[in-house]
């Protein structure tokens, strides 16, 4: 795969979805977990989509159990946890592997394209977020300790370009 829009996910309701479905969007794709001292970062999430939607930004919510088994709900709990407790209104994918053998594909073809700290491939944690530009080129990673609202001003270029 040489494109983010060659990918596929599959939504929370269990629905395919194309990647290429946001092409000339700005995609911010993080792996999100509801039992994480970060969970709180789907309320700075929610506002970013909230504030940037009509401009072209989509935020893309993975639901990950790897790190310290911190969503261990199905696709339906999870879903309902992010709406009720934080608003939620950004697409949700269903449950991922970021990392391993099981990782998917998007996953693996992020970390390629913007590896972490020292070159590392892996994510550390829950909430490693990835800035995708209009063309579908990862422009940043970010760490899980990076809240949402730090993020602006480099969503705010990604817009406008």
């Amino acid at each position: 795969m040489s494109s983010i829009y060659d990918f596929e996910a599959t939504g929370i309701d269990g629905r395919p979805v194309p990647l290429s479905d946001y092409r000339g969007k700005v995609m911010l794709i993080v792996n999100t977990a509801s039992k994480c001292g970060f969970t709180p970062q789907f309320a700075g999430l929610e506002e970013l989509w909230s504030r940037h939607q009509a401009r072209g930004l989509v935020v893309l919510g993975f639901p990950c159990n790897q790190f310290g088994s911190q969503d261990p709900g199905s696709e339906e709990e999870i879903a309902s946890f992010c709406s009720v407790n934080y608003g939620v209104s950004f697409p949700m994918m269903s449950k991922v592997d970021v990392n391993g053998a099981q990782a998917h594909p998007l996953y693996r073809w992020l970390t390629g394209e913007a590896p972490g700290l020292l070159g590392t491939r892996s994510i550390k944690w829950n909430f490693t977020k990835f800035l995708v530009a209009r063309d579908g080129r990862v422009l940043k990673r970010y760490a899980p300790t990076d809240a949402p609202k730090s993020l602006e001003a480099d969503i705010e270029a990604a817009l406008a370009s």
